[in-house]
């Protein structure tokens, strides 16, 4: 048991933090409970946190706890890192700082299970992602694979108000399903012309009574194996 935990880091979803030590304080209290460490600067560095190393935790944002909490995990250059959700709450520059951290990892050949709920995050980072529903694995296989796996369809989106019923807009030419949330849409289309076509046509049938904004075509994604493998969006 000893001989295992001087090789992974942790780091769990909610920080805790000694609140009146400062960020150097606590980096240097951990990694003394290992035989190996990286140096205090190197990890400081690792995660943007070097001029706030003399701050009281307690005193850190949100974004701050939560990047040294990644490198409390780090502090003993583990062979495997499990990571759970560490970008939550990180502004969109500190955010991909430690994309590149874990890709620095990858490249070493270290291993990391990361736990996530921003789908262009797992697709940029995971060799393999497992989408887990009620606690149970229902799919694993590399992003590419999982997307083209799930759909040869692309993906139209578009907000009207009022939205057509469920049955009306699968019933629009060539559309395999669709997804509804308030007045946003998503038709998955066998052949976009066509659908774009009878989208169109309704709505000018419609016009004065229906209005139809954003309307757009784009591959499908991750999310959209989300959704239709558990029949419900990625909620925070």
């Amino acid at each position: 048991r000893e001989q295992i935990k001087q090789l992974i880091g942790i780091q769990l979803q909610a920080p805790a933090l000694l609140p009146l030590l400062n960020v150097e304080e606590i980096l240097k209290l951990f990694t003394s409970f290992y035989r190996n460490s990286l140096p205090v600067d190197k990890l400081l560095e690792m995660v943007a946190l070097t001029e706030s190393r003399k701050v009281l935790s307690k005193n850190l944002s949100g974004g701050q706890q939560q990047r040294l909490s990644v490198a409390m995990a780090m502090v003993n250059n583990p062979e495997i890192t499990f990571l759970d959700e560490p970008t939550t709450g990180l502004d969109p520059q500190a955010r991909r700082g430690l994309w590149s951290v874990i890709e620095e990892l990858r490249a070493q050949g270290k291993t990391v299970f990361l736990t996530t709920h921003y789908m262009d995050e797992a697709e940029r980072l995971c060799d393999r992602i497992a989408v887990v529903d009620h606690g149970k694995i229902i799919a694993l296989d590399t992003p590419k694979k999982l997307i083209s796996g799930n759909f040869k369809e692309s993906a139209i989106e578009f907000e009207m108000e009022p939205v057509p019923s469920g049955e009306l807009l699968g019933s629009f030419p060539c559309v395999t399903s669709a997804s509804v949330e308030g007045f946003e849409v998503i038709l998955y289309s066998a052949d976009v012309p066509k659908t774009m076509g009878a989208i169109l046509d309704y709505a000018e049938k419609n016009k004065g009574n229906t209005e139809l904004r954003n309307l757009h075509v784009r591959q499908a994604t991750l999310e959209d194996v989300f959704l239709k493998l558990t029949g419900r969006k990625i909620r925070e």
